[in-house]
């Protein structure tokens, strides 16, 4: 299949922003380009990895080898690996797998078209061809990290953290918008530094407030905000602005004193406490989700038991929960001891999701009798699936209403009454 691209994305949906820019790139030179399809066969298979923790990786590699293999039989023309693996093993990578054509990091996925004969458009810099339904998509506002966190490699993949200027930004949200998106989930590995590089002060609430200004923006979505330095300026903006979802994405890990030490996250369980309080003072009916990591080293039982405390009284409304994996060249790598056994770690994660999924439950139940904002993402045999302002796509919870109802339309919001509800869904008429 000549003038055939085929992108392979894995990871988060930063990645995925990275594989839509590059794809645009190509159309613009009139390729074909396919994203995940079910058989890859075109002329040139790209595929962007993710290099966070050790399951992530495996995928990678695994992927990377079974187009290896396709590649060795001439089943496809070439072969090019990109993104965060690729950056941080790229020497390695090559030597273990020759049979890639050529493997290029996180940023310098541009010289993929220079390789190929061809020239970046700079004009189409931020265009993008959007895998997601064409009523949302993502909007990356920063890269790379300054935090230092024990246990996390990104910095190590990404470099320090770099915002992109508000302008650059806006006028991509309003390019999107008059393509029909309605949703903006904003994505960053640290929401709460933006600005502090590029204006020398926290300017997440300014953005927000501009963006949430522009016609056809219907709701704005934040994902990973960091507690230390949180900009509570953006409270206001949350809880007065009808399209800023009261939903917000904050990543803890912790509660326990000496875990949250251990893990350098310069942040404190009283602190905790009073940002969470705060947050929920401020923005009545927010929900929060968070991430817990579980296994740490010098993680303790008397951790884990403070740690199942702290949820069952603060109730998260969205929680997630992963365990330690030892990265090459973290802190944590290079100064403890990873002694607690993998089946331990993933007992914790089980015993910590286990909590929640009976928390989620209940919340959920609450929601029964209310009328909701939902918008309509897909179709799915005799059920539309829908989600509310609570729900970012992919991760949390859906809304299910019968396809039996006249006049409902992919991509519109409707009001809808919860009639019932599980741990997982709502559903709706």
């Amino acid at each position: 299949m000549k003038k055939t691209v085929d992108v392979i994305t894995l990871g988060c949906s930063k990645n995925l922003v990275d594989s839509e820019l590059l794809m645009r790139q190509f159309e613009a030179l009139g390729y074909q380009v396919r994203h995940d399809p079910q058989n890859p066969n075109g002329e040139i298979v790209i595929i962007n990895t993710c290099g966070f923790i050790g399951d992530a990786k495996e995928e990678s590699i695994r992927t990377i080898l079974q187009f290896a293999e396709r590649r060795k039989k001439n089943k496809i023309d070439k072969l090019l690996v990109m993104g965060c693996l690729s950056q941080r093993y790229q020497n390695e990578l090559q030597a273990e797998i020759p049979e890639v054509d050529k493997f290029y990091g996180k940023f310098n996925f541009p010289e993929i078209l220079t390789d190929l004969g061809q020239d970046f458009r700079a004009d189409l810099r931020w265009e993008r061809t959007l895998t997601t339904p064409s009523h949302y998509a993502y909007v990356k506002i920063s890269e790379g990290c300054n935090r230092t966190c024990s246990y996390c490699a990104i910095p190590l993949i990404t470099g320090r953290h770099r915002s992109r200027p508000m302008e650059e930004i806006i006028h991509e949200v309003q390019s999107l918008t008059s393509k029909g998106v309605k949703e903006f989930q904003l994505i960053a590995q640290d929401l709460s530094y933006y600005g502090a590089d590029l204006y020398k002060s926290l300017k997440l609430p300014e953005l927000v407030e501009r963006l949430s200004d522009i016609p056809g923006v219907e709701w704005i979505r934040l994902h990973y905000a960091y507690p230390a330095q949180f900009p509570y300026d953006l409270l206001k903006v949350m809880r007065e602005r009808d399209n800023v979802c009261k939903y917000l994405d904050i990543a803890l890990q912790h509660i326990s004193d000496k875990m949250l030490k251990v893990m350098r996250r310069n942040f404190t369980k009283q602190e905790t406490i009073e940002l969470i309080e705060t947050i929920r003072k401020e923005v009545p009916g927010i929900h929060i989700r968070t991430t817990m990591l579980l296994g740490h080293p010098g993680e303790t039982e008397d951790d884990v038991e403070e740690l199942k405390k702290f949820i069952k009284q603060t109730r998260f409304e969205r929680l997630g929960a992963f365990a330690f994996s030892n990265e090459e060249g973290t802190y944590a790598f290079e100064n403890y001891l990873d002694n607690i056994p993998e089946e331990e770690k993933l007992r914790r994660v089980d015993e910590i999701m286990a909590i929640q999924q009976k928390i989620s439950a209940e919340i959920n139940q609450t929601k029964i009798g209310k009328r909701l904002k939902v918008i309509i993402d897909r179709q799915e045999g005799e059920n539309f699936i829908g989600r509310t302002e609570f729900d970012s796509p992919e991760v949390d919870p859906e809304v299910i209403i019968s396809a039996n109802v006249q006049g409902i339309e992919i991509g519109q919001f409707y009001l809808a009454e919860i009639v019932d509800a599980d741990e997982y869904d709502l559903y709706a008429k």
